[in-house]
């Protein structure tokens, strides 16, 4: 498995009241609200969609960083190292502040609903 599932267990008791479903992206795990990421788990740590206006706050912690994907910037997103996601009121701060910008996005219409494309 790509992912610590220890951390995965972490990350689902914090949020068990929240509607959230889980999948399997990028070699890893998301937990998703509505349809959008709040936070994922890889091999060595975790990413956290914190928002552009958070993101500051987010890598003045300890072992967050923003995050890069094929050398291009990810603006709202960060990541945590494993020492970072170990330690309980980093883990909770990087979580209250992805689930505080995450609640501000309207829910995504599922698939199913979205209009087919024109051939």
């Amino acid at each position: 498995m790509a992912w610590d599932d220890a951390l995965a267990a972490m990350l689902r008791a914090e949020l068990a009241a929240e509607p959230v479903s889980e999948k399997k992206m990028f070699g890893g795990l998301a937990f998703l609200r509505h349809g959008h990421m709040v936070c994922g788990i890889h091999r060595g740590g975790a990413a956290f969609r914190v928002g552009k206006p958070q993101e500051t706050a987010a890598c003045a912690m300890e072992g967050v960083s923003p995050i890069e994907m094929a050398g291009r910037p990810m603006p709202g997103m960060v990541a945590a190292d494993a020492d970072a996601m170990a330690d309980p009121g980093r883990r909770s701060a990087l979580m209250a502040l992805a689930l505080g910008f995450v609640k501000t996005l309207p829910p995504k219409l599922p698939a199913s609903g979205r209009r087919a494309k024109a051939d």
